[in-house]
């Protein structure tokens, strides 16, 4: 096996996300879907990233897509997470379609076809995973999907949705059937998406009445829908939302350094940078992001071994939510602190304005620090994760 150049990786990135992306933050921020942004991406195969070579993708390993991942998040947070969802919808076709599917899902992206996750409910809030939907047969070789769905990322502008419900008949919350929803069947509308931040990511809702799937478009079995939930959405999705907030955090420290050092308060000839106070905020910021890269790294390594081995991805659940709440509150940290030191220039609509207002999202998105929180102490005392039973956050 090649040896995968990691600097190479994220020099040719980070030159994409400067010519393109970059250029693009502010129009995103107005809620203009990055279509160009994903598009840019596509042509250069950075939407194939975890795809193999076979299905026309690069065939690089977690690692890398980490840190695609936080370079696009450096520049804009709303492209980072519609990114993050693309991989994940992709990988999960990866590790659970057939050979028919992958071939006519995976290959394309190349071309610019975007998929995302649609799963969560209203009536299940932040618990993501769990759903009161229930597809139903329709006849032998078709599906019918009627369900709400509250958040959906790139709602209304995705090709394809990875979309989770109960199997047809379902007897507990366990069995639930994942499949491949094309965005211009019937049936399918969305709602808007008008936010504080990542508003260019369109994370609205979507309505699916009477929604025709052909058979040949279930994800794995019916029922295996746990165990998709479990290995095949959470892990990728997790390691990409903190990279996408690592970004973020970085950022952050990026434009206050910048501010702090090229603004001169005329009547004392000082500049910011003098202060003591504000530099302190600074290296608060540079301790706390400085801490993400070493430990993002590690956990899309493991990934990478669980994948190469044949085990369940879902055995470091734990330590990649700890991950992403962590990326999280960093990143509320650093746009906090970049804020701050920036005094009323920060404040003003711009670029450290953004990152703060997008960082926040972090915080919220599922499964929220909150419930993560309650995850980790559960482990930490002995107690059960069962996400699929009451009480069981």
């Amino acid at each position: 096996m090649s040896v995968i150049d990691y600097e190479k990786i994220r020099s040719d990135i980070r030159a994409l996300v400067d010519e393109v992306i970059r250029p693009n933050a502010e129009r995103t921020d107005q809620g203009h879907f990055p279509r160009e942004n994903l598009n840019a991406l596509g042509q250069a195969g950075w939407n194939g990233v975890l795809i193999p070579q076979e299905y026309g993708g690069l065939g690089l390993d977690h690692v890398a897509f980490s840190i695609v991942a936080e370079e696009i998040g450096r520049a804009c947070a709303s492209t980072g997470l519609v990114y993050v969802m693309h991989t994940g919808a992709a990988q999960t076709i990866n590790l659970f379609g057939n050979r028919d599917q992958k071939e006519r899902w995976l290959k394309p992206a190349r071309d610019g076809l975007v998929g995302t996750y649609s799963t969560s409910e209203k009536a299940s809030g932040g618990h993501w995973w769990f759903n009161f939907s229930e597809a139903a047969r329709d006849g032998d070789d078709h599906y019918l999907l009627n369900a709400e769905k509250s958040f959906t990322t790139s709602a209304g502008q995705a090709d394809y949705y990875i979309f989770q419900t109960r199997s047809p008949g379902a007897k507990s919350a366990t069995d639930i059937s994942f499949f491949i929803v094309d965005s211009k069947l019937d049936g399918i509308t969305h709602g808007t998406w008008e936010a504080l931040g990542v508003r260019g990511n369109h994370s609205g809702p979507i309505t699916y009445k009477d929604v025709r799937v052909q058979s040949i478009d279930r994800l794995g079995e019916e029922g295996q829908g746990k165990d998709i939930v479990y290995h095949g959405v959470s892990p990728v999705y997790l390691v990409g939302l903190g990279a996408v907030w690592h970004g973020v955090a970085r950022a952050a420290l990026e434009k206050a350094s910048a501010h702090l050092t090229g603004n001169i308060h005329r009547d004392f000839n000082r500049k910011l940078s003098d202060y003591q106070v504000l530099r302190q905020q600074l290296g608060e910021s540079k301790i706390l992001v400085e801490s993400l890269r070493p430990w993002q790294h590690e956990l899309a390594r493991q990934l990478d071994q669980l994948q190469a081995a044949g085990q369940p991805q879902g055995q470091i659940l734990l330590p990649l939510t700890e991950f992403k709440v962590h990326a999280a509150e960093v990143a509320n940290i650093s746009a906090r602190n970049a804020l701050d030191v920036s005094g009323g220039y920060g404040y003003k609509k711009g670029p450290i304005e953004r990152i703060f207002r997008d960082a926040r999202a972090g915080i919220g998105m599922g499964p929220s620090n909150n419930i993560a929180r309650e995850w980790i102490g559960k482990a930490l005392v002995g107690l059960p994760l069962e996400l699929f039973e009451a009480g069981g956050e």
